[in-house]
């Protein structure tokens, strides 16, 4: 098995030669997030279409699928909320969030989810859409999913706008975590930027089937050891 650093390097080089579609693009983000998210179970991921209409571009199975489609056919649920109002929306048990009277329990029924994180995705000059990331477990996100979950929303836009300046992606990710403390690391360590250090990031989760948070603490773990050796 390729050493870390090997593994780094590699998903570096990747990425200068991934030029793929769109649609290649949307489907790879929501893999990512199904990897990636701990407690994750279903991803989905939503634009904005003309006249502010809202589709499924890219899902990892018929559970997202379905969930998606509800909230669009009943006008109400957390993607809506996260597309137009907030960065984030959570909810713990579905059945009972009455923020969502006529969705929550028509998806627990039709799907088995019992818990979503909805991440708003946008560029500066507009709003694109939605990350939905659906659980079978009540309560189903610690806040480390959160975490992950910023990460991989963070990543998609990027990936849908990459012209666009992405600070403001990145609240989630700054330097007092663990993965953002890794997105530091990369970016230094093979003259990133922090959008390609962020894609390097998730590439690596992605291939590896390993989650987010657990590869950035193996990666400051790795930088840790290796500065304690050169001081020794």
């Amino acid at each position: 098995m390729n050493s870390l650093s090997e593994r780094m390097a590699q998903a570096a080089r990747d990425l200068q030669d991934d030029h793929g579609d769109a649609q290649a693009t949307f489907q790879s983000a929501v893999e990512v997030a199904l990897t990636s998210v701990e407690g994750c179970d279903a991803a989905g991921l939503s634009f904005v279409a003309r006249k502010r209409i809202l589709e499924t571009v890219a899902a990892t199975d018929d559970m997202a699928r379905v969930a998606d489609q509800l909230q669009y056919e009943l006008g109400q649920g957390p993607c809506l909320d996260a597309v137009w109002h907030e960065q984030v929306v959570l909810s713990p048990s579905l059945e009972h969030d009455e923020r969502w009277p006529l969705w929550g329990p028509r998806v627990v029924e039709a799907t088995k989810a019992q818990s979503i994180m909805s991440f708003q995705l946008f560029t500066h000059q507009e709003r694109l859409g939605a990350l939905n990331l659906y659980s079978r477990t009540r309560d189903g996100f610690d806040d480390s999913a959160v975490d992950e979950g910023f990460a991989v929303a963070a990543h998609i836009s990027i990936a849908v706008s990459a012209s666009q300046e992405v600070d403001h992606l990145s609240k989630g990710l700054t330097s007092r975590t663990v993965i953002g403390q890794a997105t530091g690391i990369l970016m230094e360590r093979y003259d990133l930027d922090s959008v390609r250090a962020l894609s390097v990031l998730t590439r690596m989760s992605s291939q590896g089937n390993v989650k987010l948070r657990k590869l950035a603490e193996e990666i400051v773990e790795h930088r840790a050891a290796g500065v304690a050796r050169r001081e020794a």
